[in-house]
């Protein structure tokens, strides 16, 4: 069940959060942040945020928010993260098809997700598989704790309106 994330499911999914941003993989975030910060970041500064909740366990969550403010107010930018024993289940994929429906209930035009790690190959080629398109990539934007420096992708859809 995909539902609005409360205070007490984020510390709940702060293990996987936590894990996440320390393996320095797949998201630019301090790898020392505390969970109060990170609580800040993934759920008071967005518009949403949601988990991915089954049988009483917190599986998966992403968060929704205005790309760029203004005139580029009307793309939206997600964040996903899902718990290492519940990746390679479709929950991205849930997580992602859901989101895209928040954005464009809230009058979205298009979704833009700003630096894909290009050696995330199982997130870039759901991303593809979901109508994403690479418009751009960045030489060396990150610094992958294993790799070294790897590029970023910026990755592109534009949102289905339901006509009236």
């Amino acid at each position: 069940m995909i539902r609005p994330m409360t205070k007490s499911d984020f510390k709940l999914f702060w293990p996987t959060f936590f894990s996440i941003i320390e393996a320095q993989e797949t998201y630019a975030f301090a790898p020392d942040m505390t969970v109060d910060q990170a609580y800040h970041l993934w759920c008071e500064q967005p518009l949403k945020t949601f988990v991915y909740e089954e049988q009483g366990e917190i599986l998966g969550s992403y968060y929704l928010k205005a790309n760029a403010a203004g005139p580029g107010s009307h793309v939206a930018n997600c964040g996903y993260m899902v718990a290492e024993p519940a990746r390679g289940k479709g929950i991205a994929r849930k997580l992602c098809e859901h989101s895209q429906q928040q954005a464009i209930a809230l009058g979205f035009k298009a979704m833009q997700f700003n630096s894909v790690v290009s050696t995330n190959t199982a997130a870039v080629k759901l991303w593809k598989k979901l109508g994403f398109s690479v418009v751009g990539t960045v030489p060396n934007a990150y610094r992958h704790r294993q790799l070294g420096y790897v590029d970023t992708l910026v990755m592109y859809k534009r949102l289905a309106v339901a006509k009236r």
